[in-house]
């Protein structure tokens, strides 16, 4: 059974795979040489790109390439920006440009961006860091190639503006290998030396990889660890590099970091002579308003006749001097009848007959007390010869002198009061008046009391 087919002609086929690759392919980076170009009359771009083994036609209309920063041409690698198309007359596959970068800055863009996020997410270009640059400085440092033209605009700027102000170069390469490291080494050095108010950083105008020294971040953190004030003068106005973002100014060219780091001494010494004239006039008022002030105090002290009242005032003084010593003759007066009672007084209470009469007191006292200490000690010996007595007439000594003994047990020498303890055979000890024996219980006789 035949099938039915499905006839394209050569157009539908064309408009149907450059749909199939339009919609199959969202827009894409693709790297690649440059060859076979071709600027038309229109203003459209025409090359192909091409790697070691492959290429492919592009095209870039005027609407886009009108734009370019970069001068594409026969050899240039570049870094493009664009959607896979089919040019449908020819059935040519082709890739339709939007946006070119040259394949080296661009990488470089790239770098600068990612570094300048990563500074400021660490805050190397905060305000807060940023140093106030000085007035007047002592000395400027120049931080810059010795034989660019850099060094000689920013030496012109600052001959004109304050040729008094001592500049000291340190002098570095600016670009290519080994520039970033001496630059890092001058802004340390210029630190550690403590010689300069403020420093320059600069070099003339160039290409992005000219100027990379100065995106580096070694030299950024140079910049922000350093407690000298920075000015960043690198490249042109439209140049811009991360030493401009993390130093404490940046100047648009070199020639404008040493007119913002100089005072302009014409500019100051109009303004100096200006204040110089107001001062002077101001003086010359004053002086003016204080003659007329000492003019008018010397007619007022004319009019008060200061002679006269002088004399009035020597007068009156005189007067009451006078006055003060007659005062003082009768205070002395005073105290010298007052001085003289006071002796009289002391003389009729002198202190000898107190002391003589507290003696005849004190002797009598002495007399009096002996007598009842005599008197008290002979009415206790007395007490205690009756006291002695009735104590020797209880003793139990009076008692044996009587002929009565005592009799204890002759081994706890306890006494005994009776016969219920006594055994036959037993030792007792009898004391006598005059001394004491032992003798041995023979005979126990109970005695009736009744």
């Amino acid at each position: 059974m035949p099938t039915e087919r499905t006839i394209l002609s050569i157009s539908q086929l064309n408009n149907e795979v450059s749909q199939l690759l339009t919609q199959g392919f969202p827009a894409l980076w693709v790297e690649g040489e440059i060859s076979n170009f071709t600027r038309a009359a229109s203003g459209h771009l025409y090359f192909s790109l091409k790697d070691a083994s492959a290429q492919v036609r592009c095209a870039m209309f005027r609407n886009r390439s009108a734009y370019l920063k970069a001068n594409p041409r026969n050899g240039l690698k570049v870094l493009v920006r664009g959607k896979v198309g089919l040019y449908e007359p020819r059935g040519e596959f082709q890739f339709i440009i939007e946006q070119m970068e040259d394949a080296g800055i661009g990488a470089l863009q790239r770098q600068f961006e990612e570094l300048k996020h990563k500074l400021q997410a660490q805050g190397l270009f905060a305000e807060a860091h940023k140093q106030v640059l000085p007035t007047f400085p002592r000395c400027i440092g120049v931080i810059t190639s010795p034989t660019g033209a850099a060094i000689r605009d920013i030496l012109n700027v600052l001959q004109r503006r304050c040729p008094q102000i001592p500049v000291l170069v340190y002098p570095v390469l600016v670009q290519g290998e080994g520039s970033k490291e001496q630059i890092v080494q001058a802004i340390r050095q210029a630190e550690r030396e403590q010689r300069c108010d403020v420093l320059i950083l600069a070099r003339g105008g160039g290409s992005i990889e000219d100027l990379w020294s100065f995106n580096e971040e070694m030299v950024a953190q140079a910049i922000h660890a350093c407690r000298i004030p920075v000015i960043s003068g690198v490249g042109h106005e439209i140049d811009f590099t991360i030493a401009d973002f993390v130093a404490d100014r940046r100047a648009p060219t070199p020639s404008a970091a040493a007119e913002l780091v100089s005072p302009d001494m014409a500019t100051l010494q109009t303004h100096l002579q200006r204040l110089s004239a107001q001062l002077s006039r101001n003086q010359q008022r004053r002086m003016q308003r204080l003659d007329e002030h000492l003019q008018r105090l010397q007619q007022r002290l004319t009019n008060q006749r200061p002679t006269n009242r002088l004399q009035q005032k020597v007068q009156r003084l005189d007067e009451l001097d006078m006055r003060l010593q007659a005062a003082l003759n009768r205070h002395l007066q005073v105290q010298q009848t007052r001085l003289d009672n006071q002796r009289t007084r002391l003389q009729a209470q002198t202190p000898e007959r107190k002391i003589r009469q507290q003696r005849e007191q004190l002797a009598r006292a002495q007399q009096y007390l002996s007598l009842q200490v005599h008197q008290h000690l002979e009415k206790a010996r007395n007490r205690l010869q009756m006291q002695a007595g009735q104590l020797h007439a209880f003793s139990p000594l009076a008692t044996l002198e009587r002929g009565y003994s005592i009799v204890r047990h002759a081994d706890n020498h306890q006494l005994v009061r009776s016969i219920a303890p006594l055994r036959l055979g037993q030792t007792v000890a009898v004391q006598l008046q005059d001394g004491r024996f032992e003798s041995i219980v023979t005979r126990i006789e109970a005695v009736d009391p009744s």
